[in-house]
């Protein structure tokens, strides 16, 4: 389902914090915090991913030079145990809040609820995003760190990062939040935690579908579509599965993925990076600050989320995805 911002609302300011090895990304120049140590210098890995995401918001916070209680809403969410770092920051915050899941979606879902309150007048600033941290994220859906289990070469790794984006009424000089497209959930019977990828490429390629279809558009429309954390292969799926929709290979070079170029080449990190902290990191820093330049003018950000949990593997399911959309435009 496409939604309509007829008021188009702006994204006024963003905040990227991250951990050591993101360091190593493509995109940390673009990135505001970047801490040594995974834990932020707290005991625990939770303990450090809360602070990670207090760093994200109270950046952004400072960029547009607003207080904390000039933000009517705090949007987001993370992937750990009922999104406990999130809770967590939202007490320190002290913002009225709405946690939300959408897996690795939440960076796009939480950016569309945000727009909403923002058109119905609900809102004059919301805060929208969200995060991953690897240890607490491998430990509960895969194996704990410290048994070194190894991966598959189908397998991404979960980034160390938080990246939220103040939302407000619409100014000239950011990027408009022009529409967004809900997406469905859609589930090919993929099972492998190893090979999001592929368990995530169709949801990305319906949801991008559906948004160009109902906006009577074309990819070629846009400078940039940037999907979430496909990685490496899910990338390559998507490709084909527009390729085989009779979509040049030319048009398909504006088709990119955070995920796939998280980290470079560096070949360490399997298919790329996953992680809900991925797409929001990269969206609500490189993205934002290249349609600040004019690099971009017209954008569609693609958030992907596999929204397994711990329970639905052991109990042998498959992995259900979605996919949301936001178009950004910059004069």
């Amino acid at each position: 389902m496409v939604i309509i911002f007829p008021s188009k609302p702006s994204v006024l300011a963003g905040g990227v914090a991250a951990g050591p090895l993101e360091k190593r990304s493509i995109f940390s120049s673009y990135f505001d915090v970047l801490y040594d140590d995974e834990r932020w210098q707290m005991k625990t890995n939770e303990q450090g991913h809360r602070q990670m995401v207090q760093e994200a918001c109270q950046s952004a916070i400072k960029k547009l030079g607003v207080q904390n209680a000039e933000v009517d809403y705090f949007l987001g969410g993370d992937l750990v145990n009922q999104m406990t770092p999130t809770n967590f920051a939202a007490r320190e915050l002290a913002m009225p809040f709405i946690g939300l899941f959408s897996a690795c979606a939440t960076s796009v879902s939480s950016v569309i609820v945000a727009s909403l309150l923002a058109e119905l007048g609900a809102a004059k600033l919301a805060l929208a995003g969200a995060s991953s941290q690897h240890n607490a994220v491998e430990r509960q859906f895969r194996y704990p760190v410290d048994y070194g289990a190894q991966k598959p070469q189908t397998a991404q790794w979960t980034v160390t990062a938080a990246g939220y984006a103040l939302i407000g009424q619409h100014r000239e000089d950011c990027p408009a939040i022009e529409a967004a497209t809900v997406g469905k959930v859609v589930d090919y019977g993929m099972d492998d935690p190893f090979h999001m990828g592929a368990a995530m490429a169709p949801a990305a390629f319906q949801t991008i579908q559906c948004h160009l279809e109902q906006r009577e558009q074309k990819i070629y429309h846009y400078d940039l579509i940037l999907t979430g954390d496909l990685g490496q292969l899910g990338l390559k799926l998507l490709k084909g599965m527009f390729v085989e929709n009779g979509v040049d290979n030319e048009e398909l070079t504006i088709l990119r993925d955070a995920g796939a170029e998280f980290y470079g080449q560096d070949e360490a990190f399997q298919s790329g990076a996953s992680g809900a902290g991925c797409s929001a990191a990269v969206f609500f820093s490189y993205v934002l600050q290249q349609m600040r330049v004019g690099t971009y003018k017209h954008v569609l950000l693609v958030a992907t989320g596999a929204l397994l949990s711990p329970l639905s593997f052991q109990q042998g399911e498959t992995i259900p995805c979605t996919a949301h959309a936001v178009e950004l435009t910059m004069k």
